[in-house]
């Protein structure tokens, strides 16, 4: 009689039928629908997804790399030339890295994004219709945007005539009192005292509350009654919405986040500032001689 398998061989076969089921199992449960089909004009060799999933890139043999939202909404085209053959996006999607074989090089491309920031009716400082547009969106209890405050102020001294400041409501979630803050402080500008209510509340943006933003109000000799009347304004809730709508839709996940034209400033020191300002200007310039000629 000869003998049966041995342990370890019926082992083996078992580690070898098991996965296969388990597989063949996994996929039946799997469920998937077609959400949408992009029918692109010429054939793609590449694409790449940014980090946070919110955009894709699709590299085109005629050298253009098109750029869509993650439902596949186009939201741009780039020429960059036909040497590449593969991209990737950098880990903060600001920067396309794309790869060629061919010429064995590697390029990088900064990407800035130009965000469409609807200021009409917010509160600003500054020329109504000048060349630079400086929108901000700010939480009253953010330490971050007490700092900022002074050197905004700064930056507005120093181009009176270029720069506009506007003001947007981006109120965490993690302050209690800020809501109530940029209520208050667009019931101030019913009155016409928006800025000075703001620097004030800045100004004591570690100790606010129901009393402290009454006592601000008390100061700045606002009518008390309309003032309150007007805090329970459902417009002002709505202008409020409309600015954390209009923030998300711009990727703002925090404050204080800043835009120069539409475009996103990093670097919120006097000199991030200046260069970002100078180099619109400088464009409004070349913009204007071309218009002229």
């Amino acid at each position: 009689m000869k003998p049966g398998p041995s342990a370890p061989l019926i082992l083996i076969a078992f580690s070898l039928v098991i996965p296969m089921s388990f597989q063949v199992s996994a996929a039946e449960n799997v469920e998937w629908e077609t959400v949408k089909t992009l029918q692109m004009e010429t054939p793609s060799r590449d694409v790449a997804f940014s980090p946070d999933g919110s955009k894709f890139f699709v590299l085109s043999e005629t050298g253009k790399v098109h750029i869509y939202s993650a439902a596949g909404e186009p939201e741009g085209t780039i020429e960059v030339g036909k040497e590449a053959d593969q991209i990737r996006v950098g880990p903060k999607g600001d920067l396309l890295i794309l790869n060629s074989r061919r010429n064995q090089s590697i390029r990088i491309i900064q990407l800035e994004y130009v965000q469409d920031i609807d200021v009409s009716g917010s509160p600003f400082k500054g020329p109504e219709d000048a060349p630079v547009v400086l929108t901000i969106f700010d939480d009253f209890e953010c330490p971050y945007c007490a700092r900022l405050a002074p050197l905004l102020d700064q930056v507005v001294k120093q181009y009176p005539e270029a720069v506009k400041l506007v003001f947007k409501h981006f109120p965490l979630r993690n302050h209690k009192n800020a809501v109530k803050a940029a209520l208050a402080s667009l019931a101030a500008e019913k009155q016409g005292k928006f800025w000075e209510f703001h620097d004030l509340l800045f100004a004591n943006y570690n100790q606010l509350s129901d009393e402290k933003i009454e006592e601000i109000a008390r100061v700045l000799n606002l009518d008390m009654e309309r003032f309150k009347t007007d805090m329970q304004d459902p417009a002002l809730v709505n202008s409020i919405r409309q600015d954390m709508m209009q923030a998300v839709n711009a990727g703002v996940r925090g404050t204080p986040t800043l835009f120069v034209n539409g475009k996103r400033l990093q670097d919120r020191s006097m000199k991030g500032f200046q260069g970002a300002i100078e180099k619109e200007l400088e464009t409004a310039g070349e913009k204007k001689s071309k218009s002229d000629s």
